[in-house]
């Protein structure tokens, strides 16, 4: 039991980890809605998630395999240029990197090319909004990429519990608790982005990372080598690493603006 009870605690723990990136795409996707479905949408998208995520893991339980054995038909190399073995795992991973990355870029590059800002303020940056409905779907599909990864490893840390109805009943507890425990946290990052706009852009690099970071997984599952050279996984530490000098990173910048900004006015004063 005391057994049982420690891997309950340490998924709980890991689902909220891997979880982190995905609660930060839920937040700056649902800002795509109109404005008074924004906080029915994420509550509605993680509730369907967390829903979809059992499914999804008494799927997995049941055909690990296939996602893990190589695609013949997509097997194969080039001489000394590249060489492959996709599984569904891979493919998943990848496609789901690649969007992320899709995202992050398109939604930076939105930001720093609005030709007419004070036109694109008045509409409401109309081009930007999607349906609820859109938005809902787009946070679930995001979710179940997320969870696949999170899902595995949650599999393999109950392999030592003998009864695997135990084991799943373990898993699914975990996945629930992690999904409220997002349920909660979304409304309040949300909030937070929409109170300082300017962390908005930190957390589309940090999303961009995120993205690099499951292609090179989705690389590395796929034995992906190009001109002999094999894709490594970026590791857990170092995405961290990263995440931790952005952040860093972006308060140090943003207290020296602050700073040219008062320098500035007092010059302004003098004169």
């Amino acid at each position: 039991m005391a057994q049982i009870i420690f891997t309950l605690l340490m998924l709980v723990m890991l689902q909220a980890v891997l979880g982190f990136d995905n609660l930060l795409y839920i937040s700056l996707e649902s800002k795509k809605a109109p404005l008074d479905a924004q906080k029915r949408v994420r509550k509605v998208g993680i509730l369907i998630a967390i829903v979809l995520r059992i499914v999804l893991l008494f799927v997995l339980v049941r055909v690990i395999g296939f996602f893990q054995e190589p695609f013949s038909f997509l097997t194969g190399h080039m001489e000394d240029v590249l060489e492959f073995a996709f599984n569904g795992h891979s493919l998943i991973v990848l496609a789901g990197g690649g969007f992320i990355i899709y995202t992050a870029i398109k939604e930076i590059w939105h930001m720093i090319a609005v030709p007419d800002l004070d036109h694109d303020v008045e509409e409401g940056t109309v081009e930007r909004k999607k349906t609820a409905n859109a938005v809902i779907v787009s946070i679930v599909i995001m979710n179940l990429v997320f969870s696949f990864d999170s899902i595995l490893a949650a599999i393999g840390l109950t392999s030592e519990i003998e009864d695997s109805s135990t084991a799943f009943i373990v898993m699914a507890i975990a996945i629930v608790a992690s999904g409220l425990l997002m349920l909660f946290l979304a409304d309040r990052i949300s909030t937070f982005l929409a109170k300082n706009r300017m962390y908005e852009v930190l957390g589309l690099f940090i999303l961009f990372i995120v993205g690099i970071m499951l292609v090179t997984e989705g690389g590395h599952l796929a034995h992906l080598k190009i001109f002999g050279n094999e894709i490594v996984p970026m590791s857990k530490t170092t995405f961290y690493f990263v995440i931790v000098v952005l952040v860093i990173v972006d308060i140090v910048q943003g207290r020296y603006q602050k700073k040219l900004i008062k320098e500035r006015e007092n010059t302004l004063k003098k004169e």
